[in-house]
């Protein structure tokens, strides 16, 4: 399999090159949640050149989501947000699969709707879908791409795989926090800045370039630019 000519800067890097290249292309990655974050997460693993890409989400697009939810446009609104996300994506890059799964996940559909996938990002804006990733990338051993939002602020890290910690080692209150909403208020640029992040760790966890944020947890405040990387 020969790399198309799309994707000759990120070939041209040394941590990833011809080798790396088809090695996303060979990848499948479930995004769970495809609003603030998971816009520029399937956005850049689309254009990267990622095989295969999941989008579970139930939610419709409304108007409030424009702000931020860079993948839908006003004449969208009201429609299936992975529907009409596969249709930019497919746009965008045509040799990438795109499967759609139109609802939440939840205890029933998550172990069928993970397993055949290689890595799961989070997209989603609730504490009770993360544990819920974080319980089955546990169970069948898959790399979750973790990233949550709020105001001005973000935060990125990797768990389970073969050597990560979980999210409810970070997060043990799970009782408390899964009966909580997630803050509303956001900036636009926010969602876009930790997306990417996420999306860029993906990339490395596929070609096995660069340190994947494994055991640390990257936070960044926008107001201020400062941003740090704790050991957890």
């Amino acid at each position: 399999m020969t790399p198309s000519e799309r994707y000759t800067r990120q070939i041209m890097l040394p941590e990833i090159g011809i080798s790396g290249q088809q090695a996303l292309e060979r990848a499948s990655v479930l995004i769970v949640g495809v609003g603030g974050l998971g816009s520029p997460i399937a956005l850049y693993l689309c254009s990267a050149g990622i095989g295969r890409i999941g989008l579970v989400d139930g939610d419709t697009v409304s108007e409030s989501n424009l702000q931020r939810q860079i993948l839908y446009t006003e004449e969208e609104t009201g429609q299936s947000k992975v529907e009409r996300a596969a249709r930019t994506l497919a746009q965008r890059n045509s040799a990438c699969r795109i499967d759609t799964y139109p609802y939440f996940l939840n205890e029933e559909n998550a172990e069928a709707t993970i397993k055949t996938y290689d890595i799961v990002v989070d997209g989603c804006d609730n504490y009770a879908t993360r544990y819920l990733i974080d319980d089955w990338c546990h169970r069948l051993k898959k790399p979750y791409v973790y990233g949550s939002i709020e105001g001005f602020r973000g935060q990125v890290s990797v768990f389970n795989g073969d050597r990560g910690k979980r999210y409810a080692q970070l997060f043990p209150d799970r009782t408390i926090l899964s009966s909580r909403r997630a803050a509303a208020a956001v900036i636009g640029p926010t969602p876009g800045v930790i997306g990417s992040i996420e999306a860029a760790e993906v990339v490395k966890l596929i070609t096995g370039c660069g340190e994947p944020l494994y055991n640390r947890l990257f936070t960044l405040d926008l107001l201020n630019m400062e941003s740090y990387t704790l050991d957890i």
